[in-house]
């Protein structure tokens, strides 16, 4: 009994589908015409012309000829039969291809919208470093919310005048609270805030966010911008991944001045065509979204009015760098802030 282990398998084409196919219809067609063509043609030359092809002069043109009037015939039936196979067979695998390439939109457009399938080990890898960051930024936030001094109470009855011993104190005004002591924050400290720590071991992004948090107005920028970094992750959407085309700082200023409409519309640089869709859909569906963004959007404007009268073009240049400078660049471009 020979071993069906070593027997190979039978030859297949195209998509899995066997090469031994069973004759068809135009197979059998043109089977069907060649024999009654050979039927008539020995009708006409073996009974009702029973004469020898080379009995007369001109017998060997004669026999080419006979050859041509039989065989030529045939031959034009198998080659049309052959091209109408392979017309068919053409059909059939532009049917089957475009049947596989609706299943595979299918499937891509299922994992777009559920956004459920697994990324590349490369893609996990950074979004679970980007979001140990983000963790790592929000307990540094909850650590100095709950470490914060509170602003001492005002006193019920006036302070007693100083003694000679106490000529080294600074007297300070009835409701100072502690902001008012700090020092302002350096530039290098804020640009470098804006832009958050890069990972959970970037100690000096850390040192430089609890200070800028110290500051009023810049932990209130601080913290719209990480809601909205926070709401664009959910889409995919990663400050890291946009690559904007970059403004000059005269741009900047110019904004900072109040300046609108297509002279400073190179600030909205962000070109990447998939996160703004998803944005401007977040933005028309979702009305939290929408409210964090424009409350962003207004915070950012606030600030860097303020910042452009101080700063020189090489820290402008640095701050329209960072992730919230580039957030707000796309939900600008979004919301139409330099149309």
């Amino acid at each position: 009994m020979p071993n069906r282990r070593n027997t190979p398998p039978a030859p297949t084409g195209m998509y899995g589908k066997s090469k031994r196919e069973p004759a068809s219809t135009i197979e059998a067609v043109a089977l069907g015409l060649s024999l009654a063509w050979f039927a008539l043609t020995a009708l006409i030359f073996l009974v009702l012309e029973p004469r020898g092809v080379f009995s007369e002069p001109g017998g060997a043109l004669r026999f080419v000829m006979i050859l041509m009037v039989v065989f030529l015939p045939v031959a034009m039936i198998w080659v049309t039969a052959t091209s109408m196979r392979s017309s068919r067979v053409i059909r059939e695998e532009s049917l089957r291809m475009q049947s596989t390439m609706d299943t595979i939109r299918t499937a891509y457009l299922n994992q777009f919208q559920g956004q459920n399938a697994a990324t590349e080990p490369s893609v996990s890898k950074k979004l679970d470093e980007i979001a140990a960051a983000q963790r790592k930024t929000e307990t540094a936030l909850a650590m100095f919310s709950s470490s914060r001094p509170a602003a001492p109470p005002r006193p019920t009855a006036p302070a007693p005048p100083p003694s000679v011993d106490s000529e080294d104190q600074v007297a300070l005004p009835l409701g100072t609270t502690a902001e008012d002591i700090q020092p302002p924050l350096v530039h290098d400290d804020f640009i470098r805030a804006l832009n958050f720590p890069e990972t959970a071991e970037d100690k000096a992004g850390f040192a430089a966010l609890r200070r800028a948090l110290k500051d009023r107005s810049t932990a209130q920028l601080i913290q719209a911008s990480q809601d909205v970094l926070t709401l664009l992750s959910q889409d995919g959407i990663y400050m890291d991944d946009l690559r904007p085309d970059m403004a000059r700082a005269e741009i900047w200023r110019r904004f900072a001045a109040g300046e609108r409409g297509r002279q400073i519309a190179t600030l909205g640089g962000v070109r990447d065509r998939s996160s703004l869709a998803l944005a401007a859909t977040r933005m028309r569906s979702d009305p939290i979204f929408r409210d964090a963004a424009h409350h962003f959007l207004r915070r950012f404007d606030r600030m860097i009015s303020d910042f452009a009268e101080a700063a020189t073009d090489a820290e402008i240049s640095d701050l329209s760098d960072t992730r919230t400078a580039r957030a707000f660049m796309l939900l600008g471009r979004v919301a139409g802030t330099f149309d």
